[in-house]
């Protein structure tokens, strides 16, 4: 069985169609990598698995499971976690209180109580063990007691993945996470969620306009255009697909 199948999903936002019967399929333990110009439909495509788009047709199946009947807070506690291309933290808590935050789901303090920092001594105890490793193994721990305000970018974009894994999903989808780093950082990130995906055994969704690490890294790519899919497979094969190459390059497929 697919941890996720797309089954013709359409989007729309008035006139604009932002999907249009939408399918592919990513199997456990799969890096995909989700491509496509300015306006393809792939963070719409995002938003419906996170449950913040409702789409007027089609299905989306986690496991098995009708994704689009579970209501958008009960994701994460189905598996599955996502970065944000727009950084979503809280500037004045420390790095450490925002990775505990991400863990909200696994215990019974909820979101809003934990952002809060309401929870009970020994769940605290817990997630704050659980968040200092993840710090760690991100190469933040140094920096855990600051406050995440001022930090370089490429320090918060490592602090919204350790919040997303703290979550412990099953399923990452990571929405343009290479944005706004350097060279080197984008080749620390690839190795990163590589190692990630082998150790925690995750499966990725990969959003990202970075063409060197999405070739790089992913087992499969899903090409889109228009909200539609026009080639899917190894990297190899779609990255030399005509109608990729038509897509990126505006010239006749």
């Amino acid at each position: 069985m697919s941890l996720l199948d797309v089954q013709n999903v359409s989007v729309r936002f008035g006139g604009i169609l932002a999907l249009d019967r939408l399918s592919f399929t990513i199997e456990p333990g799969q890096i995909c990598g989700l491509i496509g110009p300015n306006g393809a439909g792939k963070t719409t495509m995002f938003n419906v698995v996170s449950r913040i788009y409702q789409p007027f047709a089609g299905r989306v199946l986690f496991k098995g499971e009708d994704l689009l009947a579970v209501p958008a807070h009960g994701i994460a506690r189905r598996g599955i976690a996502r970065t944000f291309q727009n950084l979503a933290l809280f500037p004045s808590m420390t790095l450490l209180e925002n990775t505990m935050v991400g863990a909200h789901c696994q215990g019974r303090a909820g979101f809003a109580r934990s952002a809060l920092r309401i929870v009970t001594r020994a769940e605290e105890r817990r997630v704050r063990a659980e968040a200092e490793a993840l710090l760690a193994r991100l190469r933040l721990a140094d920096l855990a007691h600051r406050p995440a305000a001022g930090l370089p970018f490429g320090t918060l974009k490592r602090l919204e993945l350790a919040r997303a894994l703290a979550a412990k999903p099953a399923f990452l989808l990571m929405d343009e996470p290479a944005s706004g780093l350097t060279h080197g950082e984008v080749d620390e990130l690839s190795d990163l969620v590589v190692a990630l995906r082998d150790e925690l055994g995750l499966t990725v969704l990969l959003v990202e306009h970075h063409m060197a690490m999405v070739m790089g890294i992913s087992d499969k790519v899903v090409a889109m255009e228009f909200g539609r899919m026009i080639a899917e497979g190894l990297p190899s094969e779609v990255q030399n697909d005509p109608h990729v190459i038509a897509a990126y390059l505006g010239s006749e497929a």
